[in-house]
């Protein structure tokens, strides 16, 4: 069974920096497609960034957030620079991979990130 942590999550003010990581077990690491995704109050579940061959980002965050991976740690990372308020949300770390002889999709518990003006 694929399991997925998120820490990270906190109260910075608006223009700090926060690191988010998700660590992943149960499954092989390096083939797994990664991805953040956040979850503000009243809206829907949007995708943030991720990460596989190579890195997306949703225009929101382009040029703030960095996703990176450590395949030796099995945990990915999602820097979060000149934080706005409009960033506040629960954030979820998801994995995926999907072959012939399997499929998965994982979701974390989420870490929720507060960002005060």
């Amino acid at each position: 069974q694929v399991q997925v942590r998120e820490s990270g999550g906190g109260l910075p003010q608006s223009g700090e920096s926060l690191r988010l990581s998700c660590s992943v077990s149960g499954a092989s690491f390096s083939a797994l497609a990664l991805s953040w995704h956040r979850q503000a109050p009243g809206k829907e579940r949007e995708f943030v960034a991720g990460v596989d061959r190579n890195t997306k980002y949703a225009d929101s965050v382009k040029g703030r957030f960095t996703i990176s991976r450590d395949n030796a740690k099995n945990t990915i990372y999602l820097q979060m620079n000149n934080l706005k308020p409009e960033d506040t949300a629960v954030y979820y770390c998801n994995a995926q991979l999907r072959t012939s002889f399997v499929s998965i999709n994982s979701w974390g518990r989420g870490t929720q990130v507060t960002v005060s003006s």
